[in-house]
């Protein structure tokens, strides 16, 4: 015991003993003294109690290889080897008064219950106990940042693939349109691949005339509801003015938006039991295009241009094209389950091209829609979009939003509404409510653009029935776009100008790209179109 007695005494934090002349050194808190101490009694000395620790603790002393200093100033090479040694030194010191606690730790265990040396105590098991946990749980931890990772990882492996497929399907096209048309004979393949150069995403300048080929497919032009009998709707198409009205027979027909006669715009007329009638001299044209009445004058036979029309699921379409027509005309109807609460019409003056660039990214809308739909949304560490390889449709990771590009100029999107403001982590599938849009973005002009919007709900019917609830939905549409309007404009302003809206395409910019390479095929005439089934 007197052993135990003087370890407490010489083991006081320095801080508590004045006489101590570490007391007053800078940046000392506390510590603890301890003095080596030999003693003998029954049992053995605590030096025999050495040998079971002698790997830890047969350290040499290094006081015996200090450095000696040659000069009264150190240079930097003996100032660098006398605090190694210090460091050494206080290695060996710390060694030492290890040694003798643990020795102290083993006379006490010895002199008090000679069998707790082979037992740890309760409350030592405990303390064990919390630091396995402890250790336990940041393993757990540690092992879902390392999911994280691995995930994040992966999904940018995937995307890069996309890229690199989209690249190569990009440079094979390329390679193929040299090849045919402008390599001789002897070149190799593999010498054109060789000097073919990469094709980047380029859309800058004035936008030019539209390509015919970008024609040959049947355009949605105005919602059925809105074209009554006795009524026309008058349309700018690839920079052709248009009218479309209701024939005898009911069915809708279009023709050009100009009197064969002195060139009048025929929307200033009337509809005349099925025909249109010029304002001018009253001339009539029924929906094939033939003038079919002649007031004042000897009837010549007279016909203007016409387009095939056809009226499928409360829309109407048309063919703008030079080939001939599709046999199909793709389904734009909401998925089961909706019902259909509005549908509006809008002309933009914005490029049709950059407004579907657009409506095909959500990663903006945290920053751009703050005050409507996206209110109190949070700004995500990563946006994805996640979709099949050959494909123009997939879905937005971490909004609930369902997208799909369906050629020539559709945009459809399912969007889960269940928790508003709350959307990370939710796919469409967990929510309870749903609001289903399309956007149809007709190429009116160069410059501006023929907006038709739909909207289906799957919850709330009786919202149809309620008055003036349309003109309600038309200013939140408006309001909506009207965010979007301002920096598409801007954009427009830019890439006259010469700047490439598209200069540096990220990750979450997969279906605006795949939009830009398909429209890009069509124009230069690809057989098998990118990215479609």
């Amino acid at each position: 015991m007197t052993a135990i007695a003087t370890a407490a005494a010489l083991s006081l934090p320095i801080s508590l003993s004045r006489s101590s002349k570490f007391t007053n050194r800078k940046g000392v808190r506390g510590g603890f003294v301890v003095f080596a101490i030999s003693a003998s009694g029954d049992g053995g000395g605590l030096v025999d109690k050495k040998n079971s620790w002698s790997t830890l603790f047969n350290v040499e002393e290094p006081r015996s290889k200090a450095p000696q200093s040659k000069g009264k100033f150190l240079d930097v090479n003996e100032a660098f080897e006398v605090a190694r040694y210090d460091i050494q030194y206080c290695d060996w010191r710390a060694r030492q008064d290890l040694l003798t606690i643990m020795l102290l730790h083993e006379k006490v265990v010895d002199v008090l219950n000679p069998l707790a040396r082979d037992y740890k105590s309760i409350g030592t098991m405990k303390k064990d106990l919390a630091e396995l946990q402890e250790e336990l749980a940041e393993a757990h931890k540690q092992m879902h940042i390392s999911e994280a990772r691995v995930g994040a990882a992966l999904d940018k492996l995937a995307h890069m693939e996309t890229v690199v497929n989209d690249r190569l399907l990009q440079d094979r096209n390329t390679t193929a349109t040299e090849i045919t048309t402008s390599s001789p004979p002897s070149t190799s393949k593999e010498t054109v691949e060789r000097k073919t150069p990469r094709k980047g995403l380029n859309v800058s300048g004035p936008v030019q005339p539209y390509h015919p080929r970008l024609k040959n497919f049947w355009y949605p032009i105005a919602f059925s509801r809105d074209l009554k009998e006795d009524t026309m709707i008058p349309i700018d198409c690839f920079e052709e003015p248009w009218v479309v009205f209701r024939g005898k027979d009911g069915k809708p027909g279009c023709i050009r938006n100009t009197c064969a006669h002195r060139a009048c715009p025929l929307d200033l007329g009337t509809v005349n039991e099925g025909r249109v009638q010029c304002p001018y001299h009253g001339w009539e044209y029924s929906t094939d295009g033939k003038c079919e009445k002649m007031p004042s004058t000897k009837f010549v036979n007279v016909k203007i241009k016409s387009l095939p029309c056809f009226e499928q699921e409360g829309m109407i379409w048309i063919w703008p094209g030079n080939e001939p027509p599709a046999a199909t005309i793709p389904s734009l109807q909401p998925p089961k389950g909706f019902q259909i609460h509005a549908e509006i019409v809008m002309e933009l003056p914005v490029e049709h091209g950059l407004l579907l660039d657009n409506l095909l990214d959500l990663a903006h809308a945290p920053f751009t829609h703050t005050s409507t739909f996206a209110k109190g949304w949070s700004v995500p560490s990563l946006v994805k979009f996640l979709t099949p390889s050959s494909g123009l449709e997939g879905y937005w990771d971490p909004y609930p939003i369902d997208m799909e590009f369906r050629p020539p100029c559709m945009v459809l999107s399912t969007i889960g509404i269940s928790k508003p403001g709350k959307l990370e982590g939710q796919s469409t599938k967990q929510c309870s409510t749903h609001l289903h849009q399309l956007h149809v973005c007709l190429p009116t002009s160069r410059n501006k653009t023929r907006l038709l919007y739909r909207m289906s709900l799957d919850f709330a019917p009786v919202l149809q029935y309620v008055p003036f609830m349309h003109y309600l939905w038309r200013h939140f549409a408006e309001k909506v776009l009207n965010e979007d309007l301002r920096l598409v404009l801007g954009q427009h302003d830019r890439m006259i100008s010469g700047e490439n809206v598209w200069n540096m395409p990220v990750s979450y910019d997969k279906l605006g790209v795949r939009y830009r390479l398909w429209r890009t095929a069509v124009e230069e005439g690809t057989k098998q179109l990118p990215f479609c089934k």
